[in-house]
C-alpha cells in the first residue's frame, strides 16, 4: 500500500485518477483529507444522486426542495415550515447515547440553517431483538440520548416509530426528523453569493472529535469499529440552545446573508458547498479558527466534525452588529475568511497555503456507477406456503399486542418533553399523527413510518405500503398531505442485490408520489448498514416522514374510542391515494368521533388500541368487512392498506357511508362501542372475546418489562 492510499483509504482508484486529472497535479495531504471526507457516500450521494432526481420535488407550496439543508413549505400568511430527516446510525452503534444525541443536534442545525426555529422532533428507531442484551443496551441509551438532548434545547419530541428485527442487531438505525417554523421573508439559504462578505464560524470550538466521521459512516461496521470512538462527535445541548437563540436574533435583524451547519465533513463540506451553491470561492485562514486541542494539523481542522458549529456569511458592515448579538449570548465565534469571486477554495494556515482547489470540484464528487440484480431470496419467498389459521385467536391477539413491534410506546415518550413550546395538540400515543398549533390559525400534522419486513418481502410494494401508511396517519388526523421527506437505509451499494432493492424503493416512491401529487422536499440516503464480518445487511428500510395541513375548524381527532353506543365503521380502498380527500372531508365535516388507520397487526390490533386508549370495549362482526378473502386470520390481522376505523354517532353513520360510497370507496358498519370486552364474531359465532383489562395489560407492559433487565 502506498503512502497516498494510506492517506485516502476511502477513495477508489478511479476517484484518485479523477482528482489528479482535474487538479493537474497530485493533491497534498490536506486536499486528500478534504476529498476523502466530501466524496464519501455520506456527504456526496455519489451512488444515489441520479436516482433521487426521479422523485417529484415541485408543488404549489414548495419554496425550497432537495439540495439544501431542509425543505421549505409555504403555509400562507407569510409563514413557512421547514422539514428534514437525518440519521446517526454508525455512531449510535458505537456510542448509543452520544450518537443519538448528536443525531438530534445535527438535524436541529439543518433546520436552523434556513433561519427557522426548530419546533418539533420525531424519532424513527430500529434495533435488533430485545432478547439480546446488546440490543437492549443500544435501545435504552439511544432513547435516553434523544430525550436528554431534546429536553435540554427546549424542542418537544412529539412522535416517532419503532421496529425490532434481527437484521438490526449490529446496525441499529437512529433517525431524527425535525420541523421548523419561520417567516418567509427571513429565509436564509446555504449560498455565499456576494464576494467580499465575511465568513464566520459560530458556536463550539474545533477539536479532534468526529474526525473522519463521514468516512466512518460510509463503510460497513466491523469488530474494529468499536475502537473508532474518535469518529463519534461530542454533544453539547446547552451551547446548541445558545446557538439557536443567537442565530435567530441575527437572522431577524437581517444580518445573515448565507448560513450552513457544520456536520458531516466539517469545514470541508460546509465551505465547499456554500461556495459552490453561490458560484463563488473563499479564502480561509485556519489560524483564526477556534480550537480546543493543541497542535491540530490543518487536515484535522478541515475534517473535524466537532458539534454545535455554524457557518455564517455576513456583510463586513454588519460584523459589529453580529458580534454584539453573539457576545450577548456568550457564544464563541471567529472570522476565518471572506468570499471571493474566482470560485477557488483557498485554505491558508498562517502564511502557508495548505489547500487550493475549485469549490465546485470539492463539493461535487464524481458519480459511482452501480449495477443491480434482483435478489435470489425473493423467488423463494414467492413460493412460500400460507401459514395455517391459528387455533386460538384470543391468544394470537394477545401475543400480537404484547410483541415489541406493536405494544405501547409509552415507556419511550414519557422520557421526552412533548409539550414544551405549547404547540402540541395531539400528543404521542393519542392519535395517528402529532398535531401542532400554527401561528396563522391553522394546525399541522406530522408522522413517520417504516416497515422493513414488508420492504424486504417486496421492495416495491413494501415501499408503497409505507407511503400509504404515512398518508393514512395524516388523513386519520384530518390533515391534507402536502409534502414528505424520506430516509432510505440499505446495506453496501456495491452489492447488486442491495442496490436493486434501493432502486425499487425509488421507483415505488416516484410512482406513488406522482399519483397523489405530493412532492418529496428532501431526505437522506444511508448505505453501508451491514456487518463486514458476516456480510449481513439490514433489511431494506425506507422511512417516510409526511407533513399535512389542517383547517383551524377541524376538531381534534384522536384514536381513542369515545362513547358507548357509537357505531364502528371500516373504510378501505384498493388503490393508493384514492378517496383520501373524500375521507378528509368527512373528518372535517364534524361527524367523526375517533379515527385510526389499520396498520401493524391489522383490524384486530387497531381496534384493540382504540379500545385501550378510550377504556371502552366493542363488539364487531366480520361478516360485512370489504374483503377478497374469507380466512378468519386474514380478516382479523391483514395489514392491507390503506384502511381506516372510524367511530361515529349513530345519527351520522348513514351520511358518512353515503359520502364514501359515492366516491366508490368500500365502507361498512361493522360494530358498536359497547361494554368492557373486545369481541369479534363471524356469522354470530364468537371468534375473539377477551376482557379489556387483559388486552390492556398485554399491550402496555412489554417495553418497560424488557428494559428493566437492560445491562
Amino acid at each position: 500500500m502506498t503512502l497516498i492510499q494510506i492517506q485516502k483509504p476511502s477513495l477508489t482508484d478511479e476517484e484518485i485518477r479523477y482528482a489528479v486529472k482535474k487538479l493537474g497535479r497530485e493533491p497534498n495531504e490536506v486536499e486528500w483529507a478534504m476529498l476523502e471526507a466530501q466524496w464519501s457516500e455520506h456527504c456526496s450521494y455519489k451512488s444515489s444522486r441520479p436516482l433521487l432526481k426521479l422523485l417529484p420535488h415541485k408543488g404549489p407550496r414548495v419554496l425550497v426542495g432537495p439540495g439544501y439543508d431542509a425543505g421549505v413549505i409555504d403555509l400562507g400568511d407569510g409563514w413557512v415550515v421547514t422539514l428534514h430527516i437525518e440519521s446517526h446510525n454508525h455512531p449510535s452503534a458505537i456510542d448509543p447515547y452520544g450518537g443519538a444525541a448528536t443525531g438530534v443536534g445535527g438535524v436541529v442545525r439543518d433546520i436552523l440553517a434556513l433561519g427557522t426555529r426548530p419546533i418539533a422532533l420525531l424519532d424513527p428507531l430500529r434495533f435488533g431483538s430485545l432478547d439480546g442484551s446488546h440490543s437492549r443496551w443500544l435501545f435504552d441509551n439511544v432513547v435516553r440520548g434523544i430525550g436528554a438532548y431534546g429536553n435540554c434545547i427546549g424542542v418537544p419530541t412529539v412522535g416517532g416509530e419503532l421496529e425490532f428485527d434481527q437484521s438490526f442487531e449490529r446496525n441499529c438505525l437512529v433517525d431524527v426528523v425535525c420541523l421548523g417554523l419561520g417567516r418567509k421573508n427571513k429565509l436564509v439559504l446555504a449560498e455565499a453569493r456576494h464576494p467580499g462578505d465575511s465568513v464566520y464560524v459560530v458556536g463550539g470550538s474545533t477539536g479532534r472529535d468526529g474526525i473522519r466521521g463521514a468516512s466512518f459512516a460510509s463503510r460497513t461496521l466491523s469488530e474494529k469499529s468499536d475502537t473508532e470512538r474518535s469518529a463519534v462527535q461530542v454533544p453539547d445541548p446547552f451551547i446548541k440552545k445558545l446557538i439557536i437563540e443567537a442565530v435567530l436574533e441575527a437572522v431577524d435583524a437581517g444580518l445573515v446573508r448565507g448560513m450552513k451547519d457544520l456536520g458531516g465533513g466539517g469545514l470541508t463540506c460546509g465551505l465547499s458547498e456554500i461556495a459552490a451553491k453561490g458560484g463563488t470561492g473563499m479564502e480561509i485562514d485556519l489560524d483564526y479558527l477556534r480550537t480546543r486541542e493543541p497542535g491540530m494539523r490543518p487536515s484535522e481542522m478541515m475534517i473535524s466534525e466537532s458539534q454545535e458549529r455554524m457557518i455564517l456569511i455576513v456583510r463586513p458592515a454588519d460584523e459589529e452588529k453580529l458580534a454584539k448579538i453573539l457576545d450577548k449570548w456568550e457564544l464563541g465565534y471567529s472570522r476565518i475568511g471572506h468570499v471571493t469571486r474566482d470560485g477557488i477554495l483557498l485554505i491558508r494556515h498562517g502564511q502557508v497555503v495548505v489547500a487550493k482547489a475549485p469549490a465546485r470540484f470539492v463539493a461535487e464528487a464524481p458519480l459511482a456507477p452501480r449495477s443491480s440484480r434482483k435478489p435470489a431470496y425473493l423467488d423463494g419467498l414467492a413460493r412460500a406456503p400460507e401459514p395455517p389459521v391459528p387455533e386460538d385467536l384470543n391468544e394470537t391477539l394477545l401475543a400480537l399486542l404484547s410483541s415489541p413491534n406493536v405494544c405501547s410506546r409509552e415507556w419511550i415518550y414519557r422520557q421526552y418533553d412533548f409539550e414544551v413550546g405549547i404547540r402540541t395538540i395531539i400528543k404521542p400515543g393519542q392519535g395517528d399523527s402529532a398535531v401542532l398549533r400554527l401561528p396563522n390559525g391553522k394546525t399541522l400534522a406530522i408522522t413517520t413510518d417504516g416497515n422493513s419486513k414488508q420492504a424486504y418481502l417486496d421492495p416495491y410494494w413494501g415501499t408503497v405500503g409505507i407511503l400509504s401508511e404515512a398518508f393514512s396517519n395524516l388523513v386519520a388526523s384530518g390533515a391534507e398531505p402536502v409534502a414528505i421527506v424520506d430516509h432510505l437505509q440499505y446495506g453496501d451499494p456495491g452489492n447488486p442485490e442491495v442496490y436493486w432493492t434501493f432502486k425499487e424503493a425509488i421507483r415505488a416512491m416516484r410512482d406513488y408520489l406522482n399519483a397523489v401529487r405530493v412532492p418529496c422536499i428532501g431526505g437522506k440516503v444511508s448505505f453501508y448498514n451491514e456487518d463486514s464480518e458476516n456480510k449481513t445487511a439490514i433489511k431494506p428500510s425506507p422511512v417516510i416522514s409526511a407533513l399535512g395541513l389542517r383547517d383551524a375548524r377541524t376538531p381534534k381527532i384522536d384514536s381513542a374510542l369515545q362513547s358507548e353506543g357509537d357505531d364502528l365503521l371500516i373504510v378501505g380502498t384498493v388503490l393508493p391515494g384514492l378517496g383520501g380527500s373524500e375521507y378528509c372531508e368527512s373528518v372535517q365535516g364534524l361527524v367523526v368521533e375517533a379515527a385510526h388507520d389499520i396498520s401493524k397487526g391489522g383490524l384486530a390490533v387497531s381496534l384493540a388500541e382504540m379500545a385501550i386508549q378510550g377504556q371502552k370495549g366493542f363488539t364487531v362482526s366480520l361478516d360485512d368487512i370489504p374483503a377478497k378473502t374469507n380466512r378468519i386470520d386474514q380478516l382479523l390481522f391483514s395489514e392491507s392498506k390503506p384502511r381506516f376505523i372510524l367511530e361515529s354517532r349513530q345519527k351520522n353513520t348513514s351520511r358518512i357511508l353515503r359520502r364514501l360510497r359515492t366516491a366508490r370507496i368500500p365502507a361498512a358498519k361493522i360494530g358498536l362501542v359497547k361494554g368492557s370486552r373486545v369481541e369479534f364474531a363471524q356469522k354470530s359465532d364468537p371468534m375473539i372475546t377477551t376482557p379489556l383489562n387483559v388486552i390492556a395489560d398485554s399491550w402496555s407492559r412489554t417495553l418497560e418489562k424488557t428494559t428493566q433487565v437492560a445491562p
